[in-house]
């Protein structure tokens, strides 16, 4: 599996994402991969969503390796592992951005979706073409762009770490 991470997203943790065991709570995870799958998708196209198809989450899996904690900074990583006919695979992972510690590795399999006819649709060539852009991607080292929400994005040349 590679581990060249196309775009990094760094946000923190807040109260409300804890358990009552004080960490992170399990299915937290998954919003902070959505939260930089979304910043990612902004950043190669300029909307949250990719250009000329819907998209659904069809599978998403998570390994937990260790906990994040109220107020810790995280780290999430995300790269292009497959890309198919009609889906794509995206390898996440999370990390604590002062530590550099591996929290959790996840893997997320996205369909293109055409709402209208309620069916899997081909991924359109304008998607394939920034999907391709970013998959095994090496290099770069600009500073971190702060957005709105006092989040971070690293982003190098094209969106490549």
């Amino acid at each position: 599996m590679p581990t060249d991470f196309a775009f990094s997203h760094r946000l923190d943790v807040r109260f409300r994402d804890c358990d009552a065991m004080g960490h992170v709570n399990d299915a937290v995870n998954f919003t902070y991969l959505e939260q930089c799958r979304l910043a990612w998708w902004r950043h190669l196209s300029g909307s949250t969503g990719l250009p000329g198809a819907g998209t659904i989450i069809a599978r998403a899996e998570c390994d937990y390796r260790a906990p994040a904690f109220v107020n810790d900074e995280l780290e999430v990583r995300v790269r292009v592992d497959e890309v198919g006919r009609s889906s794509f695979t995206l390898g996440d992972t999370i990390v604590n951005a002062a530590t550099g510690q591996c929290l959790a590795d996840a893997k997320t399999v996205i369909v293109t979706f055409d709402y209208a006819a309620k069916s899997a649709m081909p991924i359109p060539a304008k998607t394939r073409q920034l999907l391709g852009q970013t998959t095994g991607v090496r290099g770069g080292s600009e500073p971190p762009l702060t957005l709105l929400g006092g989040s971070r994005v690293a982003v190098g040349r094209a969106a490549r770490l």
